[in-house]
């Protein structure tokens, strides 16, 4: 070899050896549970967030000098196959770190082994309230706004209808049956003479939507109250609109304004609904850092989803960081009031219940260029509709501390 080949051989080891960050021997594991297989319209998109995120936090080091590694399992959208699943991640590969989960019944059954085993569980994306509520646990946390915080950001619009007579729309589990039960509390709080006069609750992944458009508009409701998503929201959206059963009629839809619901109705989307979702074009500057940032990688504009897989290992990697450690009392200790900002802005996991005050946007759906999405929109801070401390201490055991 040449003297001046020599020198360019060695410049371009001694830069490729600044350029990676020089790791402590060993890795951090993180076991991470989900539908994939099942709701791959969100999944598909969680999982280039948190490959994302855990790219970024390799490049720039680690936690506790340390590369971050994410063992992945699909949990087959069921109770008992995610609890042997996270099991597997436990004991067979010795994994004391898991997150993740989707469907809320799940996620409940996760959250029990987590306590049970003593091992740190950040649900990811399960909504139902008793997660951190009722059967809350030491060592479980959630980041999602649950179905109490978004069914509160709705309640204005609700209210500001004037509709007496409601009609209920779900998927006929957990998650469905929390928000309705949530929905109702809520709204007869402020409006005791509100009548439901239609309750239709649908099997997931297998809505009659004909036959449930048809009760709803033979009830002659003012509004309507749906906690549908995917292919179940698609199905009832063009259903209705086919027999003008959304005519003059307030709905209010949670989660229809994410993007991964949003994209499939085109320009078959219901103007008009009061939804929660997740604007891509959101003006802040975290927003638009995240999203030049996923677009730059993945070229598409990122999803609800990406924001979840995202956050969900940002959150796990500064709680170790912070507990210096992966001891699961010690990050459920650190996770404790952690304060964190991602592409929402500020946000932190209260001490109270484990409740992260990550928010949501509400807003309506518009229709642009042909396709759905939200529109008049607003961020709504998820501490802004917690309940007060006191009122958390009757829903959550002692034990659980």
């Amino acid at each position: 070899m040449s003297s001046r080949a020599a020198l360019t051989a060695a410049a371009a080891i001694l830069s490729l050896a600044v350029a990676t960050p020089t790791f402590a021997q060993g890795t951090i594991k993180i076991g991470e549970l989900n539908s994939y297989k099942s709701q791959p319209a969100f999944l598909d998109p969680y999982k280039k967030g948190w490959q994302m995120a855990t790219d970024e936090i390799n490049a720039a080091g680690g936690v506790l000098g340390k590369k971050l590694e994410i063992v992945s399992r699909d949990d087959g959208a069921n109770p008992g196959d995610a609890v042997r699943a996270a099991d597997e991640l436990v004991t067979g590969e010795g994994l004391d770190i898991l997150c993740g989960t989707f469907l809320s019944n799940v996620g409940l059954a996760v959250t029990e082994f987590a306590g049970k085993k003593k091992v740190f569980f950040l649900a990811a994306e399960p909504l139902t309230d008793k997660i951190v509520w009722q059967d809350g646990n030491h060592y479980t946390f959630r980041l999602r706004p649950s179905t109490y915080m978004q069914v509160a950001m709705m309640m204005p619009a609700a209210l500001a209808a004037k509709q007496k007579r409601w009609a209920l729309v779900y998927p006929n589990f957990e998650y469905g049956q929390a928000a309705v039960a949530a929905f109702k509390k809520m709204i007869k709080a402020k409006e005791p003479d509100v009548q439901f006069v239609a309750d239709e609750a649908t099997p997931l992944g297998k809505i009659d939507a004909g036959a449930v458009v048809q009760a709803i508009d033979d009830a002659k409701p003012g509004a309507i109250f749906s906690a549908l998503f995917g292919a179940d929201l698609a199905q009832f959206v063009r259903q209705g609109n086919t027999r003008g059963v959304f005519k003059n009629r307030f709905v209010a839809n949670l989660l229809a304004g994410e993007p991964e619901y949003l994209e499939p109705l085109r320009d078959e989307a219901p103007v008009g609904w009061v939804v929660t979702g997740y604007p891509p074009q959101a003006a802040s500057p975290q927003n638009k850092a995240f999203v030049a940032a996923y677009e730059a990688r993945y070229h598409e504009e990122p999803k609800m989803g990406s924001i979840v897989g995202y956050l969900t290992i940002k959150s796990l990697a500064a709680g170790i960081a912070k507990a210096k450690s992966t001891d699961p009392g010690k990050l459920a200790d650190a996770f404790r009031g952690l304060k964190m900002t991602g592409p929402f802005g500020p946000f932190e996991f209260r001490a109270i219940d484990h409740q992260s005050t990550l928010g949501a946007y509400v807003g309506k759906i518009g229709i642009k260029n042909g396709l759905g999405t939200m529109v008049d929109y607003k961020y709504v801070d998820g501490a802004s509709v917690l309940p007060s401390d006191a009122e958390v201490r009757k829903l959550r055991p002692a034990s659980a501390d």
